[in-house]
This record gives structure tokens, sequence and C-alpha cells, in this order.
């Protein structure tokens, strides 16, 4: 064979594997060359049906070894200056311009082309680049960009090429993924090696235990209706359920799936550790379980996690979750992400040592749920607001269903005592706080059903609590319509206000339709170039507050602008008061029990333009007529 020079070059000829009636039409042939290839008119070149590409040699047989075997080897084709190959015109291209160090922007949609045309012609420069870029896709912290579907033929292409690093990289995709891929229905359909390879991957990130055993069971329970369908035998998969830390389920849940054909031999095992656990003072130390159970103990934390959903879990305890922020080869060694935490009805938790904990190990916590724990006062609340700053929602609700029932039932002896607060009233010393500008960003704060809650509470709320702006009191029977209206006062950027069975009152009403007010030395100001906090609120809820008379709800209904989500159930509002109402973005309506005719109701209706009708036509808003009896009528009909 002549030699030849490293300049010399080979015209490779490569038509297009499927040829469709665009390209059937488009130009036969088109002729580039490498020397151009910057300036390559990709549109032009990916309409055609076959493509003469120009290329060095030597940079061919360098970067890849299909053409090193064939324009080295003995092949016929290695003395030839043209060559023909049969591939994807579109994967060809962008092979050439890796080879050639051109930029390529790797996707999911063109990923596994890229991975065939990498490994059919021996790119190794290609290869690398794909499993760099799935690498670092699976770290970021977006929604996943790829259907689940995809992601398991992605893994299946990887077993049948013996392409190793492709199952590794989707198993650890999916446990980085793995709260996403339990919310798609084809999360059913996952191959049990790939479900198996994801679960225990140092990486499985899941909000709490109980979504991984749920979502393992729907699973098992899918495979076991498709082989009973078709009639097959199939290893059992069971065995998978052995990666669930039963320890940290919720109890409940465990006795729940007692009836469990797959689970059910876990629920005993389940059980015991939860109550073994329970026998352990909450400040007693664990280790008394022995080494062998600290790993079940671990909560699943990884730098991917964001939630920690630890509810209706009684065995709960701080050392717990200290055990689980601690660096170790099953967890992480630098700072957690975790932005929401909800530790509601976990009893044996103790606050302070919690709440310092969150504050070392969660820098980024935003949202607090600590439902039914009574213990949660406001001077925990303060300790929270000062340890962790960022801080954003609290949600401290308890079940209002026995208050209501007493609140409707209450005699006029056993309201509340009038508050000794003053609606002009400044700030008190005794809720000067060194540490005020802690709750600066607290916006979301829900005492829903906290019965104990009194005037001064809110007196420290409001005069802490700056930027307040969505607040539910619902069913807390122990606050007076003076108190509530002094928070009302001094918290302007309040947009949503939920009051329903409170005492709130013309007091109350009075202060959302008044002005913002700047307190000085004990005094405030009216400041007339501010709104009215009513006219800025997107939700008000005062159901049950039948003690807010028709004068103020005529004032009130008035300046209502913006309002999204009314709730008037059980109040003294007749049509004079609904005709008041100015508001145009009107979305969800309760008016039941009321004093309302349909006439009226009509009305507002018409006032809502139509895509907010639509909403009211979705949530099917009801209104219970006193003049048509007892049945319900949707608001859309009227």
């Amino acid at each position: 064979m002549a030699s030849r020079s490293d300049d010399d070059f080979i015209t490779v000829v490569c038509t297009n594997l499927k040829a469709t009636a665009t390209t059937a039409t488009a130009n036969t042939e088109v002729f580039i060359s490498v020397t151009d290839i910057q300036s390559w008119d990709l549109p032009a070149i990916l309409s055609c049906r076959s493509l003469k590409v120009k290329a060095h040699r030597s940079r061919l047989i360098h970067h890849s070894s299909y053409f090193h075997g064939l324009l080295t080897g003995s092949f016929s084709e290695s003395g030839l200056d043209c060559i023909a190959i049969e591939w994807n015109l579109e994967t060809f291209v962008d092979v050439s311009n890796c080879i050639y160090g051109c930029a390529l922007d790797v996707t999911f949609d063109n990923f596994l082309p890229l991975i065939e045309g990498a490994l059919y012609f021996g790119v190794e420069m290609l290869l690398t680049r794909c499993k760099t870029w799935f690498s670092e896709d699976a770290s970021l912290e977006v929604p996943p960009q790829i259907q689940l579907e995809d992601l398991i033929y992605i893994w299946s292409f990887g077993l049948e090429h013996a392409c190793d690093f492709l199952p590794e990289l989707c198993a650890s995709y999916l446990a980085r993924n793995f709260m996403w891929a339990i919310s798609i229905n084809y999360f059913v359909d996952i191959p049990y090696k790939l479900l198996l390879s994801c679960v225990k991957n140092i990486n499985l990130t899941v909000d709490s235990e109980m979504h991984l055993a749920d979502a393992l069971l729907i699973w098992l329970n899918a495979k076991t209706a498709r082989m009973e369908g078709l009639n097959g035998n199939e290893d059992d998969c069971t065995c998978i359920l052995e990666q669930i830390r039963t320890t940290l389920l919720p109890l409940w849940f465990a006795a729940e799936k007692r009836s469990s054909c797959h689970f059910s031999k876990f629920v005993d095992e389940s059980i015991n550790s939860i109550f073994r656990l329970l026998k352990i003072p909450s400040h007693g130390s664990i280790i008394a379980l022995g080494d062998g159970h600290l790993h079940d103990l671990r909560i699943r934390l990884t730098k991917f996690s964001k939630k920690v959903n630890l509810s209706s879990c009684p065995q709960i305890t701080s050392l717990m979750i200290l055990l689980s922020v601690l660096p170790s080869s099953h967890n992480i060694g630098s700072t957690l992400r975790i932005q929401e935490v909800d530790i509601s009805k976990c009893p044996r938790l103790q606050l302070d040592t919690a709440i310092e904990c969150f504050c070392t190990s969660f820098p980024s916590l935003r949202t607090l749920k600590a439902a039914f724990r009574l213990n949660f006062n406001i001077e925990t609340l303060s300790h929270l607001v000062r340890k962790c700053p960022m801080v954003y929602e609290v949600d401290l609700n308890t079940d209002t269903s026995p208050i209501i029932k007493s609140l409707v039932c209450t005699s006029p002896a056993t309201i509340p005592q009038r508050s000794n607060l003053s609606l002009n009233a400044g700030l008190n010393p005794l809720y000067m706080n060194p540490f005020r500008k802690s709750g600066l960003l607290l916006a979301k704060l829900t005492l829903e059903g906290r019965s104990d809650l009194c005037d001064s509470d809110l007196q420290y709320i409001s005069d802490v609590f700056v930027s307040l702006q969505h607040l539910n009191l619902r069913g807390c029977i122990s606050l007076t319509d003076v108190g509530i209206a002094s928070l009302l006062l001094k918290c302007s950027k309040l947009h949503s206000v939920l009051v329903c069975d409170t005492y709130f009152a013309v007091n109350s009403v009075l202060a959302l339709c008044s002005s913002p007010s700047d307190y000085i030395a004990g005094q405030y100001i009216e400041n007339e170039h501010l709104e009215p906090v009513a006219f800025n609120l997107q939700a008000l809820h005062m159901g049950g507050c039948n003690r807010v008379e028709q004068p103020s709800l005529l004032k009130i209904m008035s300046q209502m602008q913006k309002l999204k989500t009314l709730c008037l159930r059980d109040t003294n509002l007749d049509d004079a008061a609904l005709y008041k109402f100015g508001g145009s973005s009107l979305e969800v309506l309760d008016v039941s029990n009321t004093k309302v005719s349909q006439t009226a109701l009509a009305h507002l209706v018409g006032r809502n333009p139509e895509n907010y009708l639509t909403q009211l036509e979705k949530l099917l808003c009801w209104k219970k007529l006193h003049l048509d009896g007892d049945f319900l009528i949707p608001l859309w009909k009227l």
C-alpha cells in the first residue's frame, strides 16, 4: 500500500438509515468538508438522503477504533479514498463534531443516539462526554428532564450493550429522583433489577420511610396482578422489602399493612421494634439496642434531600435525629439542604434539642410543620426563629372539631374576658425581644385550633413577625375581638386571614378597614397614603363569626377588591352586604347558612370575568338557600 501523509483526506459517504418523506424530495446528496466544519449548514445537511464528508484520514484513525480498523487493517477499504457507511445523519454529524473538538450539545433527546454512535464508531471521547453529561445532569437541582420510560430504556440499552456505566447512572438518577418517579403511573413498570439497585443506592432520596414502603408495595401489587393475568411464574421479588427500615414507619401504617400478602411478615418486626423504642425514655440512650440496630434508626438523608417527613411516628426522638445527621458512610459529610421538616404527632421529640439540631444541620430550613404539638408554644416559636432565621412557614395546628362544637354551644358567660390590650397600645416592654429582627422572614403562620393561644401571644406575634402574610387562627377560641384587631392593625402585609369560629367581630373588621398604623411612643398615627389591609386581601375566611353585625359586613365587603377566596358561612350576611362586594377575581365562595338570595348570588357571579367564572364552575361552590329548602344549588347554574 502506498504511503500517505498526515494531511491525506478521505471521503466518507454516509447514507441516512431512515429516509423520510422530507428527505425523499430533498437534495439527493450534499458534499461538505471538515475544513468548514464551524460553518456547516445543519438544516440543509440533515435534509438530504446522503452526505459526503471530506475528512482527515489520520484524525479518523486516531479518534475512532472503527475507522482505525477499517483504514489500517487488511480490509479492502484501507486503500480507498472513499468509503461508505449507513447511519443516522444527525448522529454522524455529532460524532464528526466531537472528533474535531467542536461544541456538542448533549440532551436527553440525543443522548442515546450519541451513545450508540460512540459505541459503534468507537469514539471514546464522545462516550466520556456523554457519561460526564449524564452524571452532571443527574445531580442538578431541577425537575427531571427525562421521561421515566426513557430512563428505563437507557438502563436496558446499557445492559444489552455491556455499557456498565449506564445501568449505574440510571439507578443513581432514579434514586435521587425517587419521589418524582413514584408520582408517575409508569413507576410500576420499572424492572426489578433497576428498582433494587435504586433502593440500595446511597443516594436514595425519599421524604419518609413510609413513602418508600408504600411505593414498593404498589409496585409489588402491580407486578403480581400482571403475572396472574399472564398465568406466569416469576421469582419472588418481595425480598426488596428488606431494604425498608421498618423501625421508622408510622405505627398506624405498619398496623394497616397486616393484611398485605407481601408485607405481612415484616409487620410484626416493625411493630415490635417501634414498641421497643417506645419503652426507652425519650432522653435515654438508643445504644442499648445494639450496634446492629443503629442503621435502621437512621433517617434517610442525602445531599439531594429537601423534605423530611416524620409525622405520626411516636418513636422518633431527638437522639434519632442527631444520629441521622452525623456523617457516616451511609450518609453524607456535608451540610444538608433540607427545606421542610414535618414533626407533627411526634410527642417524644424534645423540641429545644430538635431546634438546635435543625439550626446546625438544616441551615436552609424554610418550613416547619409541628401539628398536634401543644407544647410548641409562642416561646418555642421564638426560639425557632432565632435559631433558624430562614424559616418562612410554621404550622402548629391541632384538631378544631371539639373546639368549634364548644364554641357553638357556649353561653355568654363563657365568652373570653375582655382583653386588657388597647387598640392603640404600643410596644409593651414585656414583649420587647432582643432578637426582634429574627422573625423578619416568617410569612405564613398556622395556629388553627390552638385554644391555648391568648391575646398576649398575638401581641408578641404582631410585634416580632412584621412580614406576616398568611395567618390562620381558625378555632382559637381564647382570643378576643380586641386582641385579633390589635394584630390586624400592626400586620400590614397580610393577604390571607383565616379566623373562622373565633370571636372576630366589629373591632377586627374596623382594623382590616383602617389604614396601616405606625406605632410611636405608645400611640399610633394613621398613614393615609397606605391602603387598608382589606383592600389587598386575597383570602378572608370568617365562617361562624356571627358577632359581625350587618354594618360591619357592609363596610368590609365594600373594601375587598382583590379577594380570591371568601368564606362567610354561618354569619349574618344578607343581600345588601353581598351587593356591596366590588371584587372581580373571586374563585371560591362559601355563603352556606346565610340570608343571601339566589338573585344576589347571580349578581356576584356576573361580576367575575370568564376565567374566574370557570374556576367557580370547576370548584362547584354550593349555596344552601333557605328559600329552596335543604337541597344544594351549584353556583355555576345561577
